[in-house]
């Protein structure tokens, strides 16, 4: 039987694990703890070892006999420039020495700014240092690949949303509580600007997928993800799916205009954080996965079915 181990048990590895569980596949979460997510019972079923993954030789001990293996790992942002580097080292060499395939999920930081629709040939171009991290990472794992020391390949999500999505999604808890207590919402930016979202689920689906895919390897890929909506759309469509379990009222959006997030910056650090990058919430940020659709053989989730199997998980998830 094929092992898939994952690094990292947020909320994009727990999703993998749960897909490949569910579909009889042997899994091993390898993250800083070694245990479960508490209350998650859905990677029950998979073997949990604790590692550090910054630490190559001990990450190769934790991965041990993988075939493929998922970097689903999340540093915190402020750490990027420190921590994705080892990280990645670590597990380039993990998958060298197990001969196993990497996938890693990764975002759309590495493009900057465009004038249309981002594809997996726009350049990747950012000028933000976080942002050329990343396309490091990826430039790194390429080369690798096609010198044929491992078996690479990204798949790149916009802003996912969907079950287990809270404080580290746009439209999760900061959509959802307000629109059900009738409370206004705010989002950073421009809610009437066209936005790609990503479902959760469509992302670990892409990430299994191209593991599987040889094909697929070797390329960086776009998760197959539904028609743009401005967050306003967003909001709407999922007032319209709450409404089957009682009366929500209109959504009510007042967005938090860039120059406020730049002013906020000058104390906060993350709203500083937030202001580089607020190109992608205040003009069109869309992202095209018509090429991933083809190669992986998927098609992303509708948005009536997203906000339906993301409401009935947040209610089932709310404390009694």
């Amino acid at each position: 039987m094929t092992l898939h181990v994952i690094l990292g048990k947020g909320p994009i590895g727990t999703t993998t694990a749960a897909q490949l569980l569910a579909a009889g596949d042997e899994v091993r979460i390898v993250s800083r703890s070694g245990r479960p997510e508490k209350g998650d019972a859905s990677t029950a079923g998979a073997q949990h070892v604790a590692a550090d993954a910054a630490d190559a030789a001990h990450l190769v001990r934790a991965t041990q006999g993988a075939d493929v293996l998922y970097n689903c790992a999340n540093p915190a942002y402020h750490r990027w420039l420190t921590d994705w580097p080892p990280v990645a080292e670590a597990l380039l060499a993990a998958a060298e020495a197990h001969d196993a395939i990497l996938v890693t999920a990764a975002n759309l930081y590495v493009y900057g700014p465009t004038n249309g629709p981002m594809t997996e040939t726009t350049p990747m171009s950012s000028t933000l240092p976080k942002s050329q991290v990343r396309a490091d990472m990826w430039r790194e794992a390429q080369r690798r690949h096609l010198a044929g020391r491992v078996r690479a390949t990204e798949v790149r999500a916009s802003d996912y949303i969907g079950p287990r999505a809270l404080v580290t999604s746009h439209v999760g808890e900061r959509l959802i509580s307000p629109l059900l207590a009738g409370r206004t919402i705010r989002p950073i930016g421009n809610a009437d600007a066209p936005h790609t979202w990503t479902y959760l689920p469509d992302l670990a689906a892409a990430l299994v997928a191209a593991g599987r895919t040889e094909s697929a390897w070797g390329h960086a890929w776009h998760v197959p993800s539904p028609e743009p909506r401005s967050f306003r759309e967003v909001a709407d469509i999922f007032a319209v799916a709450a409404r089957r379990a009682g009366p929500v009222p209109e959504p009510r959006v007042s967005a938090i205009p860039l120059w406020a997030i730049a002013a906020a910056g000058a104390a906060v650090p993350m709203m500083r954080e937030i202001h580089k990058i607020g190109y992608q919430f205040s003009r069109s940020f869309v992202m095209d996965s018509t090429a991933s659709q083809h190669a992986l053989g998927l098609s992303p989730t509708s948005w009536k079915a997203i906000a339906s199997e993301t409401l009935d998980w947040w209610y089932a998830a709310q404390p009694v």
